[in-house]
């Protein structure tokens, strides 16, 4: 009696119980950062994945991949008040993420339904305003970088992010309306 009322319940959950599940865009885990010994091996190979990727869908696939991990590198680095190292990556992932638009239009004009790319674009963009938008309330708007030998550098980090917020959302767009 216990295992059929047992089974019944699991039954019911299974196929009666409306379920919705929710994919979220997942942002990688850091990889090597600046100081690793691994860091410039690590940048080398993500040059040379560019000419293992071929074809238009590889491209939008690789550059993306290139844009989320350096989105993470410089929020763990403007986490760990590394501001100068974090705005390199800042602007790595920026043009990273910039190039996607090309790709798609593309994909498009070999015939490829490219909808659910789009989406993974307009995915990865969401995710990404997200995470700027938290790393523009825990930075400094200006922060002066100063090196021991040289002239100090005024880094404008609230600017930057502003500016990679717009950047992305306006790339969603654009490649949803190609």
């Amino acid at each position: 009696m216990k295992k059929t009322c047992f089974l019944l319940v699991l039954i019911t959950y299974f196929l009666v119980l409306p379920r919705s599940v929710f994919a979220e865009y997942v942002m990688p885990y850091p990889s090597y950062m600046p100081g690793n010994c691994m860091y410039k091996v690590s940048r080398i190979l993500d040059r040379l994945k560019f000419y293992w990727s071929r074809g238009n869908i590889a491209q939008i696939k690789y550059h993306l991949a290139l844009s989320d991990k350096y989105l993470i590198e410089a929020k763990t680095l403007m986490e760990y008040k590394q501001y100068l190292l974090g705005t390199d990556a800042l602007r790595r992932s920026d043009k990273e993420f910039m190039q996607l638009p090309a790709y798609v239009a593309g994909a498009k004009k070999e015939g490829v339904n490219v909808s659910e790319l789009e989406r993974l674009i307009s995915d990865a963009a969401e995710k990404h305003a997200q995470l700027l938008a938290e790393l523009l309330i825990s930075t400094p708007n200006q922060f002066m970088w100063s090196p021991e030998k040289s002239k100090p550098t005024e880094l404008p980090l609230g600017e930057m992010l502003k500016t990679s917020v717009v950047e992305r959302q306006h790339i969603a767009s654009e490649t949803a309306s190609l």
